[in-house]
C-alpha cells in the first residue's frame, strides 16, 4: 500500500484545493469556520479522493470539519473505503460518510464515523443545536489499517453498515431521524479534532446508489442505469469506466488486454479498457443477443447466445473480429457459458424435450457431433454458469443441489463433482483466473430465491483460491444479472471487468 499512497499524496497536492465540484460531488467547503482550511481532491485516474481538514470535533451541539456533498432527495445508498494518511495527532480524528440537513455548523446529522485509533461508530444529532448521541453498544472494533462505510436512507430510517477488507458488510445500527425534511446534504467528511492540526485521508470506490423496491422489475418499469467498471482483486480498487441510464451487461476482458465487451440492446460492443468510445462488433444477422457471449482460449473466436433466428436462444460461433455467425447449437433454449482449452467444444446450459430442467451440455463446434449431457439435474435443482479451467481439468459451475446456490466443479465428462462454497449466500457465476490460481463468483442474499439471480440486488463479488480456502468479499454494490455472467478476468490475472446497477 505505501507506494500506492505515496503516488496518490503527491498528485493530489499539485490541485488547487476545495475545488468544486469533486468527482461526483457538487459541493466542497468547510463547515463550522475551522481554525486551519480544509479541502478535497479528485484524481481522475485513480478515482481517488484525498480530503484535508481541521476543526475542533463533530461532537456536542456544533460541528466543525470539511465536507464534500451533495444535496438529494429520496432513499439512497453511500458506500465508500476510507484510510487515513500517516499516524496523526489525535486518536479521536474523524472521517467518513454524513447525512446532514443543512450546512449550518449546529444542524441536525448522522454519521458513520471511523475514528484514528480505528474505532467506527453510528454517531447523530437529532435536533439542531442537540448535543451529539455516540453509543457505545454500536461500536465495530479495530481490525485493519482502513475500513468500508456504508450509510442508507430509508424513509425515516439512517442504517450504518460496516466491514473489515474482505468481509460481508455487517449492521452497526440505525436510528430514525425525524428532524430530516426530504432534502438532505449527502457525502464524505473529515475532522482533527484538533483545531491547531489538519489531518489527511483516503476515500475511494465511493458509490451513491438509489435502492429500488423488492418487488422491482426491470422489464415491466424500465432500467434505471448501469456502470461498467474495473477492479484489482487485490487492492480491491474499482474503477468505473462507462455509464448508461439504461441497460448493458457480462463484460468480457479481450485477450490482448486492451479492451471490453459488453453486450447491449441485442448487439456487442467493445470499449477501450481505459474508457472510450462504444464499437459496434459485426455479429452479421446476430442482432438480439443475450448476456451470454465468450471468447475461445486461442483470442480467435467469439461465441455468442442469440434468439435472431429461432424462438429462443441458440449458439453461434464468428471470428473475434466479427463476421457472420456460424451455427453450432439450434436446440432452444441454450445459453452458452464456456469454451474448452482445446477451442473446439463449447459447454451450455440448456433445457430438452425429455429433460426440462436446466443441464450442462457439451458439444464440438463442427457442427458434426451430438451434444453431451454432462449433469442430471432434480427436479427444483438448477444448474448455471458453466466453465472450463484453463488446465482443462474441471468445468466449474453453481449448482442448488445441496439446498442453496453454491460452486461446484467436476471433471470434463461429468465424474467427480465436488462442492466448493458451504454458506448460506446464493453463489453464482464462478470465474478462473487465466493463471488457474483464482475463483471470481457473485453472492445474493439468502433472500433471494435459491434458482433465482435478478438485476438490482444488494450483492457482493467474492474471491477465494482454487485450492480451496476461505472466500472473501472484494466489493459491495447493487448487482446480479449481468453483473459478471461471462468470464471477465483481465489476461494478467489481476484483475476483473464487472457492471454494477446504479
Amino acid at each position: 500500500m505505501k507506494p500506492i499512497l505515496t503516488f496518490l499524496f503527491t498528485v493530489t497536492l499539485g490541485v488547487v484545493a476545495a475545488q468544486s465540484p469533486v468527482g461526483i460531488f457538487k459541493h466542497s467547503k468547510d463547515i463550522g469556520n475551522p481554525k486551519n482550511k480544509g479541502s478535497a481532491t479528485y484524481d481522475e485516474v485513480t478515482q481517488t479522493y484525498t480530503l484535508t481538514g481541521s476543526g475542533y470535533n463533530i461532537w456536542f451541539e456544533r460541528d466543525e470539519f470539511h465536507y464534500v456533498y451533495n444535496k438529494m432527495g429520496g432513499n439512497f445508498i453511500i458506500t465508500a473505503n476510507f484510510q487515513f494518511i500517516g499516524k496523526g495527532t489525535d486518536p479521536h480524528r474523524k472521517i467518513g460518510l454524513m447525512i446532514r440537513e443543512s450546512d449550518d455548523e449546529k444542524a441536525a446529522s448522522i454519521n458513520a464515523t471511523l475514528h484514528g485509533d480505528g474505532l467506527t461508530v453510528l454517531q447523530w444529532r437529532e435536533l439542531r443545536g442537540a448535543y451529539m448521541r455516540d453509543p457505545e453498544d454500536e461500536i465495530f472494533s479495530p481490525k485493519s489499517n482502513y475500513t468500508i462505510l456504508q450509510l442508507e436512507r430509508a424513509g425515516e430510517e439512517i442504517i450504518m453498515r460496516a466491514a473489515h477488507p474482505g468481509e460481508p458488510l455487517q449492521v452497526i445500527g440505525s436510528h430514525k431521524m425525524t428532524a430530516f425534511r426530504d432534502s438532505v446534504l449527502v457525502g464524505l467528511f473529515i475532522s482533527s479534532h484538533n483545531p491547531d492540526v489538519v489531518e489527511q485521508a483516503l476515500a475511494w470506490n465511493v458509490r451513491i446508489d438509489r435502492p429500488v423496491a423488492d418487488d422491482y422489475n426491470p422489464g415491466r418499469q424500465g432500467w434505471l442505469g448501469c456502470r461498467l467498471e474495473t477492479m484489482n482483486v487485490f487492492d480491491g480498487k474499482r474503477k468505473v469506466i462507462y455509464e448508461k441510464d439504461g441497460r448493458f451487461e457480462a463484460p468480457n476482458w479481450t485477450p490482448d488486454g486492451k479492451s471490453l465487451l459488453i453486450n447491449m440492446d441485442g448487439l456487442l460492443y467493445s470499449i477501450p479498457v481505459n474508457g472510450g468510445p462504444l464499437t459496434q462488433i459485426n455479429t452479421g444477422p446476430a442482432n438480439r443477443l443475450n448476456n451470454d457471449h465468450v471468447i475461445s482460449f486461442n483470442g480467435k473466436l467469439l461465441g455468442i447466445s442469440s434468439s435472431h433466428e429461432t424462438k429462443g436462444s441458440a449458439i453461434y460461433v464468428l471470428p473475434i473480429t466479427g463476421g457472420d455467425p456460424t451455427p453450432v447449437v439450434t436446440e432452444t433454449p441454450s445459453y452458452l457459458h464456456g469454451w474448452a482449452p482445446n477451442n473446439r467444444e463449447v459447454i451450455y446450459v440448456a433445457t430438452r424435450p425429455d429433460n426440462p430442467t436446466y443441464d450442462i451440455y457439451r458439444k464440438a463446434i463442427d457442427g458434426k457431433s451430438l451434444e453431451v449431457r454432462l449433469t442430471n439435474t432434480g427436479l427444483g435443482e438448477h444448474v448455471d454458469g458453466c466453465e472450463y479451467s484453463p488446465d482443462g481439468k474441471y468445468i466449474y459451475y453453481n449448482s442448488s443441489e445441496s439446498g442453496t446456490m453454491q460452486i461446484w466443479r467436476m471433471k470434463p465428462d461429468g465424474t467427480g463433482k465436488e462442492q466448493l462454497t458451504f454458506d448460506q449466500y446464493n453463489n453464482w457465476f464462478p470465474h478462473i483466473s487465466p493463471d488457474n490460481k483464482w475463483i471470481v463468483y457473485i453472492s445474493f442474499p439468502p433472500e433471494i430465491p435459491v434458482n433465482d439471480h435478478p438485476s438490482y440486488k444488494r450483492i457482493e463479488l467474492k474471491l477465494m483460491p482454487v485450492s480451496g480456502g476461505a472466500p472473501r468479499t472484494i466489493a459491495y454494490m447493487y448487482g446480479g444479472q449481468g453483473t459478471i455472467n461471462v468470464p471477465s478476468w483481465s489476461p494478467d490475472s489481476k484483475s476483473i471487468a464487472f457492471v454494477s446497477n446504479k
